[in-house]
């Protein structure tokens, strides 16, 4: 889908490698990443509300259905996310949830994901990961719910005040132990969709497994996102969002500016601090200080993409 604002049935950046607190809130002013604090960024709440910024707010890896250590109800802790959401001084404009809803992709799990995130009164834009692709469909049952209007696997975009949105799908076609993949199909339709674009149009892409290689023995990236990047270095500014590492990390290539973003549900060790990625167990008390959301300002034309963390203890 391609709108000038988001559809109401449709349903960011960053700390340098920290490994725990959650949330950020996201600032896009003439397209150049850039960070704030929280607390800065609730101080100049009015004045950027007179500037006409608009925010959007970046969820991941919800895994509701989740029940097992470090958290025993995944979904009380994505009530806690969404609170945050509603509590935010500057109502944001939408909401981005860049995958893995859903812990086995069943009915019940994404309904009630559904039902807390349609409380919040905000259009949706999602992605799938791979817990969302679960069921004997490979994905039918995630799209027929939250892809109405998408491509192929789910992927589509949409202009917002100026801002082009590209929702990229990387985990249709996952191997055992492989890479997350976009696939030639995808590219084509990326490259189609970008070639109208003023090179001074500010890019925000967002998907689930990383579009770098983060880590590869952890297969922490996809194999072929090098092919998206070169169809998006023209741009001045281009902010790539995802989730699947719940973990905030950063890297910068160029124009391209990458971040991670945590999860409303557990936490996953550090890149090679651990045997294999999996769910961290932390002593509760420690639990909702790893988790949290992500909340973006943007303002074009005015300077910088400013970005604040908040964590569910906060």
């Amino acid at each position: 889908m391609d709108n000038d604002t988001p559809a109401n049935d449709r349903r960011g950046f960053l700390k340098c490698m920290a490994w725990a607190g959650t949330g950020a809130l996201f600032a896009i002013e003439s397209g150049v990443a850039g960070s704030i604090s929280l607390d800065e960024a609730l101080a100049a709440a009015p004045r950027r509300a007179a500037a006409r910024p608009f925010t959007f707010v970046q969820l991941s890896d919800s895994h509701i259905g989740f029940n097992k250590p470090p958290n025993a109800d995944a979904r009380a802790t994505f009530q806690e996310a969404i609170a945050k959401v509603q509590a935010l001084p500057q109502p944001p404009d939408f909401i981005i949830h860049t995958g893995d809803v859903s812990q086995l992709s069943r009915d019940d799990e994404f309904d009630d994901a559904d039902q807390m995130l349609k409380a919040t009164g905000l259009p949706v834009f999602f992605v799938p990961g791979e817990h969302d692709m679960l069921d004997e469909g490979g994905g039918k049952a995630f799209l027929a719910r939250f892809g109405k209007g998408s491509m192929g696997s789910g992927w589509y975009s949409f202009d917002h005040r100026g801002v082009h949105f590209v929702a990229l799908v990387n985990v249709a076609d996952l191997k055992p132990g492989g890479m997350g993949s976009l696939g030639a199909e995808q590219l084509k339709w990326l490259r189609a969709d970008l070639a109208g674009r003023s090179s001074s149009t500010p890019i925000v892409v967002f998907a689930h497994m990383p579009l770098w290689t983060l880590y590869a023995d952890w297969v922490w990236g996809t194999d072929d996102a090098g092919e998206a990047m070169k169809l998006l270095a023209r741009f001045g500014s281009v902010t790539v969002l995802n989730g699947h590492i719940h973990q905030i990390a950063q890297k910068v290539d160029g124009r391209i500016a990458f971040h991670t973003a945590r999860s409303t549900a557990f936490p996953q060790p550090a890149p090679g601090t651990a045997p294999a990625p999996g769910p961290l167990k932390v002593p509760p008390g420690q639990l909702r200080a790893m988790l949290g959301i992500t909340d973006a300002m943007v303002a074009p034309g005015q300077g910088r993409i400013a970005l604040v963390d908040a964590t569910l203890s906060a």
